[in-house]
């Protein structure tokens, strides 16, 4: 490497150091060195991209990983630096990961692509997007992959649950949460305890959703039950301000005031269904598409749903519903030799 990249990598380090105390945490990597070999205001825009323009923090995960998974293939194909991407390099790469992942996962890379190299063109680091006249795979889904819970199994998953101790009581009101309020995992973790707040003599839910927009939904009397067990019984309605949901403190069996990171429910979810003896293999986001599955079947309709659950089109709401599991495997049934 020259003076001069070894200058700009020490400026670039310098800024990223900046960016990752504030906004950002890019765990063990750095600049890609493509970018670092385009000079010290690629660096800075790049960091900028990550930084600034993408809020969400899963979608800034996957940009990142997207981008550096490609950078470093750049590299071992003898491309010198981020002003030297051609579409022909983003084609054959889109091309191997097709191969190999699926297609929402190709489209996401691509979509990560085309969206730093736009933000790189605004900022005049090279002239023109490589990645805008790639096209990515064909994919169309009319019914979601998401395994949903059959609303015999989600009741055996809930009563099955010890509510003698705080992390009981817990883990029953975030699955409670998610199936009756159709929450994702992320608001329900999002929450703090006003959040949970009477309104019409009704117990209600603030949850804050992707991209920022609020939703109030009241709860079923079943969450309602769930939600003030939990407050009064672990004594947490005393700190408005704190997380709803809560980490145990090690050794001591008692709530924290650390957030619940969604990892661990994740963990935890995975415990209660083997707990409960459940073959369905699901995870956090099942509860959400169970609930709305639920709804529907007893006479709910899809307009309701999509409001209740915060989407912007029932064309999505349709991804949740999985009546029709039902209608095929009755159908099945039918075939008999």
């Amino acid at each position: 490497m020259t003076d001069h990249q070894n200058g700009v990598s020490m400026r670039v380090t310098l800024i990223e150091q900046e960016a990752t105390q504030k906004v950002i945490s890019f765990n063990d990597g750095h600049v890609p060195v493509l970018v670092v070999a385009a000079g010290e205001r690629a660096g800075i825009r790049f960091l900028e991209f990550f930084a600034s323009a993408i809020r969400n923090p899963h979608t800034r995960r996957a940009y990142l990983r997207a981008v550096r998974d490609f950078l470093a293939w750049c590299e071992t194909m003898g491309v010198s630096s981020v002003a030297g991407v051609q579409p022909l390099h983003v084609a054959s790469w889109i091309e191997l990961q097709t191969r190999e992942r699926s297609a929402p996962t190709v489209k996401l890379h691509l979509a990560a692509l085309r969206h730093l190299f736009d933000w790189l063109v605004t900022g005049q680091v090279i002239p023109t997007n490589p990645a805008a006249s790639v096209r990515g795979p064909a994919h169309s889904v009319r019914k979601g992959k998401t395994p949903v819970l059959d609303p015999l199994e989600a009741r055996q998953l809930l009563d099955s649950i010890d509510v003698s101790t705080p992390i009981g009581l817990r883990d029953r009101a975030l699955i409670g949460l998610m199936v009756f309020s159709f929450a994702r995992v992320g608001a329900a973790l999002a929450m703090r305890v006003e959040d949970v707040f009477v309104q019409n003599r009704r117990l209600w839910v603030h949850l804050r959703e992707k991209g920022g927009k609020r939703h109030e939904m009241p709860c079923h009397h079943t969450l309602e039950a769930y939600l003030h067990a939990y407050l009064e019984t672990t004594g947490i309605a005393k700190d408005p301000k704190g997380p709803l949901f809560r980490t145990i403190g090690r050794g001591t069996g008692r709530l924290s005031r650390t957030p619940l990171p969604q990892a661990n429910a994740y963990l935890m979810v995975q415990r209660r269904t083997l707990a409960a003896g459940i073959g369905t293999r699901i995870g956090n986001h099942s509860f959400r598409a169970t609930g709305i599955t639920a709804y529907l079947k007893n006479g709910g309709t899809l307009e309701n749903a999509a409001a209740m659950a915060n989407h912007a089109s029932t064309r999505t709401t349709q991804l949740y519903d999985r009546r029709r599991d039902d209608i095929s495997l009755d159908e099945v049934e039918r075939i008999r030799v």
